[in-house]
């Protein structure tokens, strides 16, 4: 290349570098005026430095808002939980022998002291009739040495050991009469009995379920909150649950029993609830969504976009009287929507959602879309 080539091309090179860096560099207008070169201000100062950021020759940041609205924490709780019988029996007997027959059928309502079945108990009707003789001869000898002490030819002593032994002979036959009354089977509630396991002619122990029989007139439903709603849970809180199976019901009821303690492993509170049942449409075992919904303490909720984080945790740009003032916040609970924040600021105030990169303290913002809104530097 020749000497006067590469010095034209070096020219053009400066020239480009001296444009840049008067439209691009901040302050280079002012330089140039103080020189008599060019205008005061340069193109930069009038329309904004690179992406909108405030700087301190007055430039505007330009942004997008929304307002600071109010929202009520923890209003609301979701619960997964699994229902249960108001009672649950398994019925067994009280000693061995052979099931001589069943009295209920499977689905059947019975009562209290019902009958469910009966075992063999030729060996306990011996015991009581044996016992009842016993009883009767003691008897008998009673009453002939009272004849007798009448006419004092027998001492009370004798008198109170044929009275000693009376006692002894009805207690007998009372524990005779209660071992034959327990070879029948009864129920202790009144409830539905389930599929029984057994057939009669089988040979059971006390170890063996004949039946099982639920209490089904309410519901007991088991479900864990977390632990943030524990001192919000009370006894007769209401609730609404809806049986998973079946979205279109929905079922009222009211907390029955909390537990003492928050599980360690999974920081929940065991609650159960009890739900009323008349109609006997619903069954041991089926899942319910459960809702309640509390008070709750109201704070100021922004868009998740507004938050920003920095050294010293998190804050938002609110925008007062056209300048950016940054706020900082303590985030108190997040949603899908919105950010509940504890900070100096109240509803319907505007913060900055969009552009927050080019907000600077006490800077001016122009409000995108919102001409009437947008304010320069000096307000």
């Amino acid at each position: 290349m020749t000497a006067w080539k590469q010095i034209l091309f070096a020219i053009a090179i400066l020239a480009v570098a001296a444009v840049a860096g008067y439209m691009f560099v901040p302050g280079s207008a002012a330089t140039l005026a103080r020189l008599g070169i060019g205008p005061v201000e340069n193109p930069a100062a009038a329309t904004g430095s690179i992406g909108g950021q405030e700087e301190p020759g007055g430039r505007v940041a330009s942004v997008v808002t929304a307002p600071v609205s109010t929202a009520t924490i923890n209003d609301r709780l979701n619960a997964i939980g699994t229902g249960r019988a108001r009672a649950t029996v398994s019925v067994m007997p009280y000693g061995s022998g052979r099931l001589t027959e069943l009295l209920v059928q499977s689905g059947a309502r019975i009562e209290t002291g019902e009958i469910i079945g009966r075992l063999d108990s030729a060996t306990e009707e011996i015991a009581v009739d044996r016992a009842r003789a016993a009883r009767d001869d003691v008897l008998a000898r009673v009453e002939r040495i009272r004849l007798l002490r009448t006419s004092n030819a027998a001492t009370q002593v004798q008198l109170t050991d044929a009275e000693l032994a009376l006692r002894n002979a009805e207690l007998t036959v009372h524990d005779a009469e209660v071992a034959l009354d327990r070879r029948s089977v009864t129920s202790p509630i009144s409830g539905i009995v389930g599929i029984l396991p057994i057939e009669a002619g089988n040979y059971v122990t006390s170890q063996t379920s004949i039946a099982t029989v639920d209490d089904r007139s309410s519901i007991l439903v088991d479900f864990h909150v977390p632990e943030r709603f524990a001192s919000m849970i009370e006894i007769g809180a209401p609730l609404t649950a809806v049986p998973l199976a079946n979205p279109n019901r929905e079922y009222t009821g009211a907390v029955s029993a909390i537990d003492n303690r928050i599980d360690e492993k999974s920081r929940t509170l065991w609650v159960q609830a009890t739900i009323a049942n008349p109609s006997d449409s619903l069954r041991a075992g089926m899942s319910f969504q459960i809702a309640m919904q509390f008070p709750g303490e109201s704070y100021p909720a922004v868009s998740p976009l507004a938050v920003q984080w920095g050294s010293d945790g998190a804050f938002i740009w609110a925008v007062e009287n056209g300048k950016a003032r940054r706020v900082p916040v303590r985030i108190v609970q997040r949603n899908t929507e919105n950010v509940l924040i504890d900070a100096p600021i109240v509803a319907g105030s505007i913060v900055v959602t969009e552009g927050v990169q080019s907000v600077r303290e006490g800077g001016g913002v122009r409000i995108a879309g919102d001409p009437a809104r947008s304010v320069g530097a000096d307000g």
